[in-house]
C-alpha cells in the first residue's frame, strides 16, 4: 500500500463516524429547541401553540428514530413518557398553570440531558431542592412534624420534576438509593424511629443525594475531546507503523546490497 493510498484511507475512517457524530448532535439540537419552545408557549399560557409543538416534536424524533437509534432504551422510555405527560398537561383544562409547567418542565429537562454534556440544567435545581430537603431535616431536628410533612411536599415536587433526567445521566445505583429513602419517608416509617434514628437517615438520604448532583459536575470529559484525541492518536499511531515498516524495508535492501557487495 502507497502513502497516498494510506492517507486516503486514515482521512475515510476519521471523516464518516465524526460525520455521523455531527448529523446526530444537531439533530437532538433541533429537538431540544423545539422542546424549548413548547415550555415556553405554556409560560405564555399559549396551549394550543404548546400542543403543535410537541406534534412537531414527535414527527421529528420518529424521523430521527427511524433512521438510526442514537440512543438507550432507558432513554426511549424516559422521553416517551415525559413527552406523553407533556401533552396531556396541555391539553387537560382540570390541570393548573403551574401543574402544566411543572410536566412540560419535566420533558424539557430530559431533552436538554440527553444532549448537555456538561451541567444539564436539571443540576441547576439543586440549590432549590436542597432548600426544601434542610427544611425538612431542620423540622425533624425541632420536633415540628406538621412543618416536616409541609417541606416534605415542597422537596418531593422539586424532585419529581428532576427525576428523569437524573435516570438519564446518572447511575442507576445512586438513583435507587435516594428512591428508596423518599419511599420510607412517603410511607411514614420514620415516624416509628427515635429523634436520632430519623437524622441519621436523613444524613444518610442527604448525602446520596449530594452523590447524585456532584456525579454529573464531576464528569468533565468532553466527548468531543475524547473523538480528537483518539483520531489523532490513530493517525500518529499509523503514521508511526507506517515509518517503520518503511525504515524496516529500507535497512532490508541495506542488508541485501551489502551482502552482494560482499560476494
Amino acid at each position: 500500500m502507497n502513502r497516498r493510498m494510506m492517507l486516503l484511507l486514515v482521512l475515510i475512517l476519521l471523516v464518516l463516524p465524526s460525520n455521523k457524530y455531527a448529523a446526530e448532535i444537531e439533530h437532538w439540537k433541533k429537538l431540544d429547541e423545539i422542546a424549548d419552545e413548547a415550555l415556553q408557549m405554556v409560560k405564555s399560557e399559549r396551549y394550543d401553540d404548546a400542543k403543535s409543538l410537541l406534534e412537531h416534536f414527535t414527527n421529528e424524533f420518529l424521523q430521527f428514530s427511524s433512521s438510526d437509534k442514537p440512543y438507550t432504551m432507558d432513554e426511549l422510555r424516559v422521553i416517551t413518557i415525559t413527552h406523553n405527560n407533556a401533552v396531556e398537561a396541555v391539553t387537560k383544562t382540570a390541570l393548573s398553570h403551574e401543574e402544566r409547567i411543572r410536566k412540560v418542565v419535566q420533558f424539557r429537562l430530559v431533552i436538554d440531558a440527553i444532549i448537555s454534556e456538561h451541567q444539564p440544567l436539571w443540576v441547576e435545581m439543586e440549590h432549590s431542592t436542597m432548600k426544601y430537603f434542610h427544611q425538612m431535616k431542620g423540622a425533624i431536628e425541632q420536633d415540628d412534624t406538621e412543618t416536616f410533612q409541609y417541606m416534605l411536599n415542597l422537596f418531593l415536587n422539586k424532585y419529581e420534576v428532576i427525576q428523569p433526567s437524573i435516570k438519564v445521566d446518572v447511575n442507576p445505583e445512586w438513583v435507587t438509593r435516594v428512591d428508596s429513602h423518599i419511599r420510607f419517608l412517603e410511607s411514614n416509617q420514620h415516624i416509628s424511629l427515635e429523634k436520632t434514628k430519623q437524622i441519621q437517615q436523613l444524613d444518610q438520604m442527604e448525602a446520596d443525594l449530594n452523590e447524585l448532583f456532584n456525579a454529573v459536575k464531576d464528569d468533565d470529559t468532553d466527548p468531543s475531546l475524547l473523538w480528537v484525541m483518539i483520531s489523532i492518536g490513530s493517525v500518529i499511531l499509523l503514521s508511526l507503523s507506517y515509518a517503520g515498516w518503511k525504515k524496516y524495508k529500507a535497512d532490508k535492501v541495506k542488508q541485501q546490497s551489502r551482502k552482494k557487495l560482499n560476494d
